[in-house]
């Protein structure tokens, strides 16, 4: 008997409980109207007010997707409405898994700035990490025929409109309910808009090697670099097709893992690097953390010299940390050890000459 049909109906039933989040009109118009305080709307009450009205109506009524269309033949349900949206950010990972998947083109690198520092907001000032990423960079580059892609998660703080949501954990209810790519964002309804992922999967995809760099922030990775990471769930077991789960059809999808998994790698094999620096504690954790993670996901560690955790300035003033990082050569030559080693583990794969022991088997325990 299968686990499906061993399950009762009501076993699967959706558990509910929590209080409502739902506000008032008075309430919504209220937050709503607080974005805009600068004095340049004070001539345009009239014209916010209407604008006001709209998007009360849009959020009393839930419209999270105003525009769709018919999914296609393609799809488990083909006359499924699916958001625009959606189906564009699932036609850029398409693209991106070709450039991947050509053999022709470059080796492509995506390196990742963790920190939330720079000199474009309150800090002032350039982070380190962003330092060794330009260091990582240049290595990289050397090599005409590489590709490097920069991720700088540090506009997440310091550039308009650029923003990671966070996951709403539907992976946690069923697998087959976290879409690849994520379906939760945008929510117009609930003004859940300019959601940075749709634009972060595809480099993810596109990418033979990952380099991430981060601070430790209280004992864990930088706040961006942490939306980043939960929202890449769907990257790992993730559901393609929203329209086998009807949308967000939590009992539906439950239903649908029952009757068997496959749990789909969607950046399986892809190599990785990671930088972890500290000026006190959590550094070592942090690297592990990450580097788990990555694996976790079926991603491929590069090397040993691939994985650094460093403390810089080690319980020195924070005025001075950049000229404690300019006085340590070390750190920046195992910088671009790690760079190296990424890109010869890349080069070595693309040729068929990278064998990792035990990549034919397959794992017993899913999620």
């Amino acid at each position: 008997m299968s686990a499906a049909h061993a399950l009762q109906k009501a076993d699967l039933e959706p558990r509910k409980g929590s209080p409502s989040p739902r506000i008032d009109e008075n309430e919504f118009k209220r937050r709503f109207l607080n974005q805009f305080q600068d004095l340049a709307y004070e001539p345009l009450e009239a014209e916010l007010s209407k604008v006001a009205a709209a998007a009360w109506d849009a959020y009393d009524h839930s419209r999270k997707s105003p525009k769709t269309r018919k999914a296609g033949f393609e799809f488990a349900d083909p006359q499924y409405e699916l958001a625009i949206d959606w189906l564009a950010a699932r036609d850029a990972i398409g693209v991106a898994q070709q450039r991947h998947d050509d053999p022709d083109g470059p080796a492509r690198f995506l390196l990742i700035n963790g920190s939330s520092r720079s000199e474009h907001t309150c800090p002032g000032e350039v982070s380190k990490s962003y330092r060794m990423v330009e260091l990582a960079r240049n290595a990289l580059s050397r090599d005409p025929q590489v590709e490097v892609e920069l991720l700088d998660l540090s506009r997440v703080a310091s550039e308009y409109g650029r923003q990671i949501h966070p996951c709403k954990a539907c992976f946690s209810t069923s697998a087959a309910l976290c879409h690849w790519p994520c379906s939760c964002y945008p929510n117009y309804s609930l003004g859940q808009i300019h959601d940075w992922m749709n634009d972060i999967y595809p480099m993810w995809v596109a990418a033979h090697g990952i380099m991430i760099v981060t601070p430790v922030n209280w004992y864990q990775t930088s706040s961006p670099l942490k939306l980043m990471i939960d929202r890449l769930v769907c990257a790992d077991g993730g559901n393609p097709d929203p329209t086998s789960t009807h949308g967000k059809d939590a009992k539906e999808a439950k239903e649908l893992e029952m009757q068997g998994w496959d749990y789909p790698r969607h950046l399986k094999d892809r190599l990785f690097s990671v930088v972890v620096h500290g000026d006190t504690e959590g550094a070592e954790n942090v690297r592990r953390s990450v580097s788990d993670w990555l694996k976790s996901m079926d991603l491929v560690p590069a090397g040993a010299l691939a994985e650094v955790d460093r403390y810089i300035g080690y319980w020195e003033a924070y005025a001075t940390n950049h000229l404690s990082y300019e006085k340590d050569q070390a750190i920046q030559e195992e910088i671009r050890n790690a760079a190296q080693t990424l890109y010869d583990a890349v080069v070595a794969r693309r040729q068929g000459k990278q064998v990792t022991a035990g990549r034919d088997f397959k794992q017993p325990r899913q999620k």
